[in-house]
Formats: structure tokens, sequence, C-alpha cells
């Protein structure tokens, strides 16, 4: 692996220095293709478009970034920003590289959750937007052209993990390869018409899951904070060490996010009937309301607070996003009467 992962770091050497003035648009790709855009950016959208594709990207979302998290928890992946200092291979030449705000996460690196989310998310998006282009008898190419975009997507989400010394370039091929597979298998399975009851023990399956495979790791002498301990020892900024993209973060994300999906079809199973001017509507409120509640602050101590705050964070998004339409309908229907 070391002559792999040496070849990473100057690939990303020379990234950073051929690209250098694309350097805005791969911090903002970075962003873009990571788990908390797919639910606060994708699912709404998708949601208001089409609500089969909202529920599966949401789905999808949340069960891929958990597969993410126990292979990452198995495989002991490096991470190049940490690798360098720890390999000690380049002592005599240290490359030139640069550290950015997004580039100290504190897991560990293999496979990329970015690029895992990424294509297990879009290729939901993908697969809709082609069936939609093919039930309006487009043309061929045009109606294949989602798949053209989504393989760009891929590539240059993958590229911009490379650039911020995020990931090796190998990991992101096997996250985009791993994230497929899933995309592909989960969204035959959307849990559209499932109890409430269905998605409480999913929360609880992926939740003891976790737990049961940390207690198995510590008991094979495994330190599950070896990640964020060099994460802090190598990233240039201690500041840029986020408790927001920490391993149990990411699952009380997932969690949340599948609890609330549950609650919102419990409460309206099949949403509510609105044309495309209050659906639109709904949108706007639905993204200013997550707006404010991604911005609300938590309190960072103690740690088992915080992680219970960011579970309730991510059980609203959904509930949102699916119950907003409820209360458009409700003030059109009433206006109606008046």
């Amino acid at each position: 692996m070391e002559c792999i992962h040496t070849h990473g770091i100057w690939m990303a050497e020379s990234l950073q220095h051929r690209t250098k003035s694309l350097e805005k648009l791969w911090l903002l790709l970075a962003h873009a293709g990571g788990p908390k855009a797919a639910f606060l950016f994708v699912f709404p959208c998708t949601y208001f478009f089409c609500r089969r594709t909202g529920i599966a990207v949401l789905w999808v979302a949340a069960v891929t970034e958990w597969l993410n998290l126990m292979l990452k928890s198995v495989l002991f992946g490096e991470r190049p920003f940490w690798w360098i200092g720890e390999s000690h291979v380049f002592a005599n030449k240290w490359p030139k590289v640069q550290q950015y705000s997004s580039t100290c996460e504190n897991g560990p690196g293999s496979p990329s959750g970015h690029a895992m989310v990424t294509a297990a998310v879009w290729w939901v998006v993908a697969s809709s937007l082609r069936s939609f282009l093919y039930r309006r008898n487009y043309s061929i190419p045009f109606t294949y052209a989602p798949y053209l975009l989504y393989g760009a997507l891929l590539f240059v989400v993958g590229i911009s993990r490379v650039f911020i010394l995020a990931h090796f370039p190998h990991q992101v091929v096997t996250g985009s390869i791993a994230g497929l597979v899933v995309g592909m298998y989960l969204n035959s399975r959307v849990p559209e018409r499932c109890s409430f009851r269905f998605y409480v023990g999913l929360t609880v399956s992926l939740a003891l899951g976790t737990l049961i495979l940390n207690a198995g790791l510590q008991q094979l002498g495994v330190d599950l904070t070896w990640s964020l301990v060099l994460a802090k020892k190598w990233c240039s900024h201690s500041e840029w060490v986020r408790p927001d993209v920490a391993p149990f973060t990411s699952l009380a994300r997932d969690c949340g996010a599948l609890l609330g999906l549950g609650l919102g079809q419990y409460f309206k199973p099949g949403g509510w009937p609105l044309s495309w001017r209050p659906q639109a509507l709904s949108l706007v409120l639905s993204s200013i309301a997550l707006c404010w509640v991604c911005r609300a602050p938590l309190p960072l101590r103690p740690p088992v607070f915080y992680y219970m705050l960011f579970f309730v964070k991510f059980a609203l998004v959904p509930l949102i996003v699916m119950l907003v339409p409820g209360l458009v309908h409700f003030v059109i229907c009433k206006t109606k009467r008046n």
C-alpha cells in the first residue's frame, strides 16, 4: 500500500499545482458532494419534483452513509494529510501540498464517504430523470444524457477529494464503485409505504449494529480514536478538526433522518395533492426552515447530549420537507372556503 499511497500524494501535489486557479471550484465540489448536501439539498429538491424519488434519495443517502461508516471501521484506511507525516516516506523531499478547512476529517479514509454517497444518491436522481425523459419520448441520446452527467459528477467530486488531501485516489474509486452498486440495489427497494414500526426497527438496528461492531473492535484491542488522534496531530489548524464530521455524528444523522422519514410517512402516507405553484412555495418554505435548523448551534459538551441533539436535528429534516406541503394545502383550502 505504501507505493499506492505515495503515488496518491504525488498526484494530489500535481493537482494542487496544475489546477490552483480552480481551487474555489474544487472546494465547492468537496462540500457539495458530501452526505450533508444529500440530506439538506438533494432530498428536498427531488421530493418536490417526484415524491418517490425524494424518499428514495433520503433512504439511499442514510443507508449508504451507514454502510460507509461500517466499512471505514474495519478497513482502517489512511488519509493523505496525516499519512505524509506518519509514513516518513517524504523525510528527504516533503511534498508541496496545502491543507484546507475541509481536509481534516477525523474518521478513517477508506472508502471515500463523499464518493460513495454521491455515487449512490445521484444514481437515484439520474435514473429517475432518465425514466422521466423516456416516458416523454425524447431521443435516445437525450434520454441517456443524465448518465453522462452522473459520470462527470462522480469524476469531479472524486478529483476534489484528492485535491484537498482528504482521500487517496484509490479510496475515491472504490467509494464510487461501492456507491453505484449500493445505489442500484437500494433504489429498487425503496420503503415508500412501510409502517412506522419498520423505520423504528431500522433505526435501532443501525445504532445497535454500530455499537456491536465498535464493542467487538475494542475487544480485539483496536483503539477507536486512532484516526482522531492522527487528525489532531497532523491537521495544520486544530479548529479544522470538527465534531460534525466524526463517525458517530454520521450515525446520528442517518438514524435521525430515517426515523423522521418514518414519522413523515406515518402522518400523511400519500402526501398532499398540490399543483406546481404550491409545490414551489413548499420548497421555498422548507428550504428556509432547513436553513434555520441547520444553522442552529449545538453544545459540544457533553458529547452524548451533542449526538442526541444532532439526531433530533436531522429527524426534523424529512418532517419539515414532508409536512410543510400540508401547511400550504391547509392555507389554500381555507382561503378557497373564505
